[in-house]
């Protein structure tokens, strides 16, 4: 329950080009919405930098006294630039707003298909909560970014170069004393960028951190009721709230002192500037109007250089959303289809081979779950799993599904090595029953038709009376279309279980497997299950591991596991007779009756 370490410090962070870099494939994807983004960009870029040329000659010309309508005109074409700047600023809006929300959009179908390809092993070392965050709140900062900062920072460059020189061409002599001003402003800008960009990425950080946190204690809300641990899971959110906010405020100082400096240094150079200008109208140096057209070029340069300076700090923090994006996608799954994986046939026997398999999980690389480990499974065989915890049984099952792949050693299916075969067309061939089965937020009928999803009502609806499920199932408020909640939360476990073995029934696979597949069952339903798993497994190999043997009695072998090894293979009677582990584990379970 210490202090936990985050990300942050490890993950490189990104230069701001190097951002703006890693959009471009997904920018460059919608080039039709980006090209009509740059053409509105122009018209009201050209609008806006018309408008103190206008303000000019209306101030010179309209007010001069010679024609009396000619200030009517000027005024006109006044209006007239504001009403091109109006339209071009709403169809600016328009198309930058929607190409952030295709980029986005697009950005979080790459990254979620990207973590449905990774490994188990990548899963077993991250916190579900925090690739949540950076599914949300990362992808919404980069939104944010292409959806408004980047248009503003690159309308801000053109207005800024265009006021720079339209400066120098209204006025040489005043635009040199404003150029004087620039370095001020730029120096800042670059001693603060760093430090918001490195306080930004821990930010995020730590709000993944709260988010991770939040998750976690939500999704066992059972257990934390149960052992009245509300107040200490509140104290332990609000710890990880704080540390989020205690970064949040240094970036927020860090990014208020820039904001500062720079609208300081801006508009205390362009006063000294406007000064000069005022004393050369006075001595008939400049026209007022003149005057009050540099002036706009100059308020619209300030504006644009203090536009800039907060779209830099968006710009680290998005970096630093980027990066832990980045991190993800660069994740490289361990387990991958071969680039030619050998075509299974539309059915596979089932014949299962190991041979001598070592492997040890990645995060206990120095204790092998299985050592020196061989079996072969004929086909249509039933092949119980037995041993004390930790023997290795559950890992037969990950290894054939190729959820890993073994240091050491081999693993074949009617004589195909695994490593060959495409681990998707492969788990399409294999049907699974869970210790702790998974019920998705969705109806009965929906669950069940996970393991089939071209399967009609009739096939679902016998898959669960084969599976004893059924009853319970016609029984609910909605029958079958009934919702079971989150993770199943409607459900008792035994129900939930013969969700999942239904589930595998309507996969029909050639090879079964079963994990402790009726552990949370009680004595009258396990009997019933038994009597249906009994009818499943005909013309099918089966894999089962059990620790109660009563379910077990009458596979065809049953293989005792101990420290990643077989001790023992045999029939029921036969193991007893001979006495060793099996007997031991028999006696204990059996010693009461």
């Amino acid at each position: 329950m210490g202090t936990e370490s985050t990300a942050a410090d490890a993950t490189p962070r990104p230069r701001p080009w190097q951002t703006l870099a890693a959009l471009w494939p997904l920018l460059s994807e919608q080039r039709r919405l980006l090209a009509l983004w740059l053409g509105f960009l122009a018209l009201s870029s050209v609008a806006t930098l018309s408008l103190p040329v206008a303000v000019r000659y209306m101030i010179d010309r309209g007010f001069a006294g010679d024609d009396p309508s000619a200030i009517d005109r000027w005024f006109l074409g006044l209006f007239g630039v504001a009403a091109l700047l109006a339209v071009a600023t709403a169809g600016r809006f328009f198309a930058v707003s929607l190409l952030g929300e295709k980029v986005v959009a697009a950005l979080r179908r790459r990254l979620y298909d990207h973590l449905l390809a990774l490994d188990i092993a990548f899963y077993d070392r991250s916190r579900s909560g925090e690739l949540v965050s950076r599914l949300s709140a990362d992808s919404e900062q980069i939104r944010s970014m292409v959806g408004s900062s980047l248009s503003i920072a690159l309308r801000s460059v053109v207005t800024l170069l265009g006021s720079a020189v339209m400066l120098v061409a209204t006025s040489p002599r005043l635009a040199a004393m404003a150029m004087v001003g620039i370095p001020l402003v730029v120096l800042p800008i670059v001693l603060f960028g760093r430090r918001v960009q490195a306080v930004s990425q821990q930010s995020q950080e730590r709000i993944a951190e709260a988010n991770a946190r939040a998750a976690e204690t939500l999704s066992a809300m059972s257990t934390v009721r149960g052992f009245a641990r509300e107040r200490f899971e509140s104290q332990r959110f609000a710890e990880a709230v704080e540390r989020a906010l205690r970064t949040a405020r240094k970036r927020i100082r860090t990014q208020s002192l820039l904001t500062a400096s720079v609208i300081l240094l801006v508009f205390g150079a362009i006063t000294a500037v406007l000064w000069l200008g005022a004393k050369d109208v006075v001595a008939g140096r400049l026209s007022a109007g003149v005057l009050s057209q540099f002036v706009l070029y100059a308020v619209l340069g300030a504006g644009s250089v203090g536009a800039l300076s907060e779209v830099w700090a968006e710009v680290q923090r998005t970096a630093g959303g980027l990066a832990r994006i980045r991190q993800l996608l660069d994740e490289v799954p361990a387990v991958v289809a071969p680039p030619q994986p050998q075509a299974l046939p539309a059915r596979l026997r089932g014949a299962v081979s190991f041979r001598d398999v070592r492997f040890c999980y990645p995060s206990r690389p120095d204790q092998p779950a299985l050592d020196g480990f061989s079996l072969d499974i004929a086909e249509g065989e039933t092949v119980a799993l037995v041993g004390p915890s930790g023997a290795g049984k559950s890992t037969v099952l990950q290894l054939l599904l190729r959820l890993y792949d073994p240091q050491q050693g081999e693993l074949r299916i009617d004589g195909l090595p695994l490593v060959e075969i495409d681990p998707s067309a492969l788990r399409q061939q294999l049907a699974v029953v869970p210790q702790h089965p998974v019920i998705f937020a969705a109806s009965a009928r929906d669950n069940i038709r996970y393991g089939a999803l071209e399967a009609d009502d009739a096939a679902v609806e016998q898959a669960a009376r084969l599976a004893e499920a059924h009853g319970f199932l016609s029984a609910l408020p909605e029958g079958f279309d009934t919702w079971l909640g989150e993770r199943g939360a409607r459900l008792s476990g035994g129900q939930q279980q013969r969700i999942a073995i239904a589930r595998a029934v309507l996969k029909d696979a050639p090879v079964l497997l079963l994990d402790e597949a009726t552990s949370a069952l009680d004595a009258a339903s396990e009997q019933s299950i038994q009597q249906a798993l009994e009818r499943l497994v005909q013309g099918r190999t089966t894999i089962v591991v059990a620790h109660r043997l009563a379910t077990v009695r009458r596979a065809d072998r049953i293989v005792v596991m101990e420290h990643g090894r077989i001790v023992a293979q045999g029939r029921h009677e036969a193991l007893l007779a001979a006495g060793g582990l099996y007997a031991e584990l028999a006696r204990l379970q059996f010693v009461d009756g």
